[in-house]
């Protein structure tokens, strides 16, 4: 398998880790088919970037954003809150994002609490778990983030 920028460059996006370990993961299965070894490089560094979150869990999350999602029909909202470390975080275009998909799952699932939310199948791809997410941009950006609390309003209810 040939190692090129574009793929290294690929990789360090979907995962969050730095360009050194993606090189050198690409390194360990250069024997590998193309498409085979960049599928193994990125399910390691994924779970690499999931080790890394779960020892973030205990920081104290005091940062955060509030999104909100209203359903085209103007009869479903929602509001969640999103905590993370620092407001550096909260700006970023990918906890941004995030926030959106998580308000968008909200209206449309009718969860009551973070822990129904994080359990469910992710509307956008129902090969992942919205706790997935999660950590992927737990890996993607450092910090511990962390679903606060969660609204859902039905016009009429």
């Amino acid at each position: 398998m040939k190692i090129s920028t574009d793929l290294i460059r690929k990789l360090r996006k979907e995962t969050g880790a730095p360009v050194m370990r993606v090189k050198k993961v690409l390194e360990m299965f250069g024997d590998l088919p193309a498409q085979a070894g960049e599928k193994k490089a990125k399910e390691l560094l994924r779970n690499e970037g999931f080790e890394k979150a779960a020892k973030r869990s205990m920081r104290a999350t005091s940062q955060g954003l509030l999104e909100t999602y209203v359903h085209h029909s103007g009869k479903v909202a929602s509001v969640v809150e999103l905590l993370c470390e620092t407001d550096f975080v909260a700006r970023n275009e990918i906890f941004k994002e995030l926030a959106h998909n998580l308000a968008l799952q909200a209206a449309s699932q009718g969860v009551k609490d973070a822990k129904e939310l994080e359990n469910q199948e992710f509307i956008k791809d129902p090969s992942q778990k919205v706790s997935d997410l999660v950590k992927d941009v737990i890996a993607k950006t450092g910090e511990n983030i962390r679903i606060g609390r969660i609204w859902r309003i039905v016009l009429g209810e």
